[in-house]
């Protein structure tokens, strides 16, 4: 996991681009990994842990429609804490970690029900192909392998999402001096 988070340091210095964090399961796991890397100061903005539902609502703006339909494990409320992360801390890529890691089901999720997310500066994950990604995770283990897997996975989903925008841009460069084809 130290060398996923030191590879989205580098990337994110090196872009001049910065990151916060919204977690929930994790309790602060993402934010401890990315600040344990020498030089994140550069582009760590902060972090948020929303553990009470409320909290998600209330600091991350996460919709309480949402909350109340579908609890605070849920997809689209791992999207929304990542975007309000993004927002309320203003930094370029925002990721967040939801889910539950036991010993007891939470709002009808078994144990081991995780979604991890990013949000970044191509737009928003509502509305925009390219902003972001969500990801469901049904994980095996104790909970403590399960919070670990979060915070490898939600790190692994950013750089993911960092290396294939900078394919992208290296292949939107080579297009501009191939002529545009």
């Amino acid at each position: 996991m130290s060398s996923t988070a030191a590879d989205v340091v580098r990337l994110l210095t090196v872009r001049g681009e910065t990151l916060a964090v919204a977690e929930s399961l994790t309790g602060g796991m993402v934010a401890s990994a990315i600040t344990a890397v020498p030089g994140a100061s550069k582009a760590f903005r902060g972090s948020v842990t929303a553990y009470a539902t409320e909290l998600k609502r209330e600091i991350l703006g996460v919709d309480g429609s949402l909350l109340a339909a579908r609890g605070a494990v849920d997809p689209q409320v791992a999207a929304q804490m990542a975007a309000g992360a993004r927002k309320i801390l203003g930094a370029d890529w925002g990721i967040a970690t939801t889910g539950v890691a036991g010993p007891d089901a939470q709002d009808g999720q078994p144990v081991g029900t995780v979604f991890v997310a990013v949000d970044g500066p191509l737009g928003t994950l509502e509305g925009s192909a390219c902003g972001g990604k969500v990801e469901a995770l049904r994980l095996n283990g104790d909970r403590a392998e399960i919070r670990m897997e979060s915070v490898r996975s939600v790190l692994a989903l950013l750089l993911g999402e960092l290396a294939g925008e900078q394919t992208g841009n290296e292949r939107a460069q080579d297009t501009e001096r191939n002529g545009g084809f």
